[in-house]
């Protein structure tokens, strides 16, 4: 799948050859004849910029292709020029699915960049793109408490450490069973992470996530470097805080940033705010540097499972494994389960804000999403909670809720997050979280927002020129320029709620 094939003038194009509908590369009005691909099409109506629009008639029930594959079916008969959206188009997919285990002969990487960060080389091995101190609440009742012990401690150890930050949430108070697990590995996957140079645990003594249990359940975690508060046990807990935190940034503070390979780099691949040019920019950049990554023996972590609905046989014909393909078929018939077991429709995922932007269906949204992970072997599919062990593409499970996906790969051990957009967003987590634009109009809108504008892709910039670019904006990152996230202090977390509270 090559979406750039096709690209032609800067009125429209094909993705793919053979799709059945062109893309809008700017607003164009009824009338207007417009080349794509070496056709004049004569458009019947106005349409929006990233929306679709018909290139040859689609009978009512005929089967709509782009990127090469079918994004949906009409649900009337469609002319020529005609627009293409939600209102003949719907999707073709439902229910479960039974899949065939088919590997696809493995495509080339390209051959390994010569390039390297400056990162932190931790005990266990992992490299650290930050050096921060992490206050981390264990229930809810003391997020102020971690805020005012975070926001004291910037001030009195300034510039001791890359950062000192509280991550609170409201869980960890009358959750049972599996629910409770959940948020407690979450945390404790949080405190593991390799950005971590001491984390302080804030507790408030009478909540279901009890402290013990939660430290038990990380045995990886470097004790030298973890302390602790139960506000109701000490008489002040402010200064209990700052007194912990103060061991922790003396240790720290001997940590020294190192020339690290591309090998060292972890990057969580994450869209948010999709847009129809997506698919067309953003995330094949992201996809090309996940290649990058991988050949040099690097990793990444590809994650929203329902963003994957309608496109998971692309992922599956590159299971390195039989034992991947299994988990990667059990993850995804999961999820649609649990959707069924809440009696949701499993196959409408894409939000208003997707609409907007030209994207009808969910086949049309996982296409574009997939391709951050590039053309790399699958080599491990891990849950919720877990942590990324093996070099290469593993896929996570996690819903495609911004805020909740972001945090599971910072969890899993993304030491940046790399987020691309259409419409935009300010949202952050705990680690660099860079936010790629799929076009232009937004990072001129949003400068304070956007990391690096992949719209250029569509205005003659170079696929190659644009790949230097990007991983030299990483690597920046990486090597402590703060992202845009950090300097708008957006930093947060969300945790996937499942279960029954008290």
């Amino acid at each position: 799948m090559n979406a750039m094939t096709g690209l032609k003038t800067l009125d429209a194009m094909r993705v793919t050859p053979g799709d059945h509908v062109g893309l809008a590369l700017r607003d164009l009005t009824a009338g207007e004849r417009v080349d794509v691909a070496g056709v004049p099409v004569e458009l019947a109506e106005a349409i929006g910029r990233g929306h679709k629009f018909a290139l040859a008639p689609i009978a009512q029930g005929g089967i709509v292709l782009k990127y090469g594959w079918p994004i949906g079916h009409a649900t009337q008969a469609i002319a020529v020029g005609e627009w293409v959206h939600s209102h003949n188009l719907e999707t073709t997919l439902s229910g479960l699915a039974a899949y065939t285990y088919a590997p696809a002969p493995a495509a080339p990487l390209p051959p390994p960049a010569n390039a390297t960060f400056m990162g932190y080389r931790r005990a266990d091995g992992r490299v650290g793109t930050r050096n921060e101190i992490w206050v981390i609440a264990t229930v809810g009742c003391v997020a102020n408490v971690c805020e005012k012990i975070a926001r004291l401690a910037r001030s009195e150890f300034a510039g001791e450490v890359d950062g000192i930050t509280a991550i609170t949430h409201p869980f960890g108070c009358s959750q049972l069973g599996d629910d409770l697990s959940a948020t407690r590995r979450i945390l404790a996957t949080l405190a593991g992470h390799p950005n971590v140079g001491g984390v302080l645990f804030v507790g408030l003594g009478c909540e279901s996530n009890q402290l013990d249990a939660l430290l038990d359940s990380a045995p990886w975690l470097d004790r030298s470097r973890v302390r602790s508060v139960r506000s109701q046990s000490v008489e002040n807990e402010i200064e209990a805080g700052l007194e912990a935190i103060g061991e922790l940034v003396a240790i720290a503070a001997e940590d020294e940033r190192e020339a690290c390979p591309l090998s060292a780099l972890v990057i969580g691949l994450k869209c948010g705010g999709s847009d129809g040019f997506s698919g067309l920019t953003a995330n094949p950049l992201l996809g090309r540097l996940t290649d990058r990554v991988t050949a040099a023996g690097g990793s990444a972590i590809l994650t929203e499972i329902p963003e994957i609905f309608g496109a998971e046989q692309l992922l599956m014909s590159r299971a390195a494994s039989r034992q991947v393909f299994d988990a990667l078929a059990s993850v995804i018939n999961d999820f649609k389960q649990y959707f069924i077991d809440h009696d949701q429709p499993v196959y409408e995922n894409p939000s208003p804000g997707n609409k907007d932007g030209g994207i009808t269906t969910l086949e049309e949204k996982s296409l574009g999403a997939v391709q951050k992970g590039g053309s790399a072997p699958l080599v491990d599919v891990i849950r919720y909670g877990e942590r990324q062990t093996m070099p290469g593409l593993t896929l996570l499970e996690a819903p495609g809720n911004d805020a909740v996906s972001s945090t599971a790969l910072a969890a899993a051990g993304a030491n940046v997050i790399l987020f691309t957009t259409g419409r935009g967003t300010p949202l952050g987590f705990p680690v660099p979280t860079l936010k790629i634009s799929s076009n232009s109009a937004l990072a001129a809108r949003k400068p304070g927002w956007i990391d690096f504008n992949a719209g250029g892709l569509v205005q003659g910039r170079s696929p190659e020129e644009a790949d230097e670019a990007f991983l030299a904006c990483v690597l920046d990152i990486a090597s402590g320029t703060p992202a845009c996230n950090e300097n708008n202090d957006e930093r947060s977390i969300a945790i996937w709620k499942r279960g029954v509270t008290l």
